[in-house]
C-alpha cells in the first residue's frame, strides 16, 4: 500500500498547490467567483464535467449497478441528461446576463425583491450538497487510511476549504481539470476494463446474473421519472452548475462545451453501471451496494493502480465538494448578507476588488467550517441530498424556467411559487417520509399552480423591466462591460420603440 499512499499524497500536495497558484489570479470578484469569465471550451468541458460527477455519481453509481445492473445508470444518466438540456437551450442566455447568482438574475427578470427568498432556497440547496459531498470522504480515506469517519471528514474537507478559500474559481477550475483527467484515467481506462476482465468478460456476467441486470429498465419506470424530475430539471437551475456558465468566454463555449460535457457523463453512467454489474458477480453478497465500489478497488486492482482509481474517487468527491462550497458562500454573501448589509452599510457600493475578494474568501471559510461541522453531525448522505434536491426542484424550477420562457410571469407570481412550493416540499416530507416521491411531485405543482394563478391576478410585470431583461439577455448593457451602469429604460421612450417595431 506505500506506493497508493503515496499517489494519494501527492495528489493532494497538487491540490493545495493549485489553490496557493490559483491565489495569485484572483484578484478580483469576476476572477475569484467566476474565473473572469473567459473559460475556453477545453477547461470549460472538463470543468463542468467535474463539478457534476460526484462521489454520488461514482461511488453511488457503482452501487446502483450492483443494485439494478445496467439500469443501475440511470442515476448519472439524468444528470448527463440535464447538462445536455441545460448546454443547448439556455447556457448562451445564462451567460450573457453576466451575473454571480441565480437569484441576481430572477431580480433582473422580475424587477427586484425575489432575491432575499430565492438565495435562502438556494443556500439550503448548496449547503446539503456540499455536507454530503464532505461525508463522502470517510469512505474513501477509511479504505485508504483505515481512519475513522470524524478525522476523514475534517481531512478531506479542510483541503477543499484551503484550495477554495486560496484561490476561488481559478484553485477550483485548475484542480477540477486535473481532476477529471484523474477521473477518466482511474474509472474509464483502468476500472472498468479491469472490472470487466475480473469478472469474466460479459459472456460470464450475463450467464451468472439474473436477465434483469441486463434490462434497461430494471431499475423502474417510477424511479426513472423521479431521476428525471429530481436530477434532469435539478441541473437546469442549481447555482453549483450556473456559477461554472459564467466562466464561459462566450456562448459557444457555454453551448458547445457544456454538451461535450453532458455527453461525458452520459458514457460515465454506463461505466459505473458496468463495474457495479461486474462486482456482483465477483462479491454477491456485500451487505452494502454503496461497498461495491471500494471493495473492487482494494481486492482486484494492483499496487499503484488501486492508488489512481482511489484518487479518481477522491477527485470526484472534491470536484462536486468545491463546487458547492463556493456556490453556497456566494449565495450567503452576495444573495442574503450583501442585501441585509445594504439596508444599513453606506459604504456598500464604494468597496474596491481587494475588499469584494476578501469578502468572499471569507465567507468561503466560514461555509467550510460549518459544510465539515454539519457533515460530522450527519449520518444518512441519501436523506440530505433528497433533501437538497426537493428544496431546489420545488422551491424554484416554476419562477426561474418561468421567467426565461413565459414573459407574463410577476415577481408576485414567482414569491409565491417559491414559497408556496418550499413550504409544501417540506410539510410532505414530514408526512411522507424524506425518500418518498410525492413530496417534489405534489411540491413541484402546487409552485406552478401558485405561479399561474398569481401571475395572472397582477399586474404585468412593467415593460422598462422586461425591456432591460431583454438587453441582458442579448448580451448588452451589462456591468462588465460598460463603465457606467445602465439605467432601465422608461416605459414611455419603450412605447415609442414598440412603435416605430425596434424593440
Amino acid at each position: 500500500m506505500a506506493v497508493d499512499y503515496a499517489v494519494i499524497v501527492v495528489y493532494l500536495a497538487g491540490m493545495l498547490a493549485m489553490g496557493w497558484w490559483g491565489m495569485r489570479r484572483a484578484r478580483s470578484k469576476s476572477e475569484f467567483l467566476v474565473a473572469g469569465r473567459r473559460l475556453g471550451p477545453a477547461m470549460y468541458s472538463g470543468t463542468m464535467a467535474a463539478i457534476v460527477l460526484g462521489g454520488a455519481s461514482t461511488i453511488g453509481g457503482v452501487g446502483l449497478g450492483y443494485q439494478y445492473g445496467l439500469s443501475g445508470a440511470w442515476m448519472v444518466f439524468t444528470i448527463g441528461l440535464g447538462l445536455l438540456a441545460l448546454s443547448v437551450f439556455f447556457s448562451a442566455r445564462i451567460a450573457r446576463l453576466k451575473v454571480y447568482t441565480v437569484s441576481e438574475m430572477l431580480d433582473l427578470r422580475y424587477g427586484g425583491r425575489a432575491g432575499v427568498i430565492s438565495g435562502v432556497v438556494m443556500w439550503a440547496y448548496t449547503l446539503m450538497l456540499a455536507v454530503t459531498s464532505t461525508i463522502a470522504y470517510a469512505t474513501i480515506f477509511d479504505v485508504l487510511f483505515d481512519m475513522n469517519r470524524t478525522a476523514a471528514i475534517v481531512l478531506g474537507g479542510s483541503i477543499v476549504v484551503a484550495y477554495s478559500t486560496l484561490g476561488g474559481m481559478w484553485s477550483i477550475t485548475l484542480t477540477d481539470m486535473v481532476q477529471f483527467v484523474v477521473k477518466t484515467i482511474g474509472v474509464l481506462l483502468l476500472l472498468l476494463p479491469i472490472a470487466v476482465v475480473k469478472a469474466g468478460g460479459f459472456g460470464e456476467m450475463k450467464a451468472k446474473l439474473p436477465t434483469e441486470y441486463f434490462d434497461p429498465l430494471g431499475i423502474g419506470g417510477e424511479t426513472i421519472f423521479t431521476y428525471v424530475l429530481i436530477y434532469t430539471f435539478g441541473m437546469l437551475i442549481g447555482q453549483d452548475i450556473w456559477q461554472r456558465v459564467f466562466t464561459a468566454r462566450g456562448d459557444r463555449t457555454a453551448r458547445w462545451g457544456g454538451t461535450v460535457a453532458g455527453t461525458y457523463c452520459l458514457v460515465y453512467a454506463l461505466a459505473g453501471a458496468v463495474i457495479g454489474t461486474a462486482a456482483k458477480v465477483l462479491y454477491p453478497k456485500l451487505p452494502n451496494a454503496d461497498d461495491a465500489f471500494a471493495t473492487i478497488v482494494k481486492d482486484e486492482l494492483p499496487v499503484g493502480v488501486r492508488g489512481l482509481v482511489l484518487a479518481a474517487a477522491l477527485a470526484a468527491v472534491m470536484s462536486t465538494s468545491s463546487g458547492a462550497l463556493i456556490a453556497c458562500a456566494t449565495v450567503a454573501n452576495n444573495d442574503i448578507w450583501s442585501r441585509l448589509r445594504g439596508a444599513t452599510d453606506a459604504t456598500a457600493d464604494n468597496r474596491d476588488d481587494s475588499d469584494e475578494v476578501r469578502g468572499n474568501r471569507a465567507f468561503i471559510l466560514v461555509m467550510g467550517v460549518v459544510v465539515i461541522g454539519t457533515a460530522i453531525t450527519l449520518n444518512n448522505v441519501v436523506e440530505a441530498l433528497t433533501v437538497a434536491y426537493n428544496l431546489l426542484v420545488g422551491g424554484l424550477l416554476v419562477p426561474i424556467l418561468g421567467g426565461l420562457l413565459w414573459k407574463r410571469g410577476t415577481v408576485q407570481g414567482a414569491l409565491a411559487s417559491v414559497v408556496v412550493g418550499g413550504l409544501a416540499v417540506v410539510g410532505l416530507m414530514a408526512g411522507y417520509g424524506i425518500l418518498a416521491n410525492e413530496p417534489v411531485y405534489y411540491g413541484l405543482l402546487s409552485s406552478l399552480a401558485a405561479y399561474l394563478v398569481v401571475s395572472l391576478a397582477t399586474r404585468p410585470t412593467d415593460a422598462a423591466v422586461l425591456a432591460a431583461w431583454r438587453e441582458r439577455l442579448a448580451g448588452r448593457g451589462t456591468p462588465e462591460l460598460t463603465s457606467e451602469p445602465v439605467p432601465a429604460p422608461h416605459w414611455s421612450r419603450q412605447k415609442k420603440q414598440y412603435i416605430r417595431g425596434e424593440a
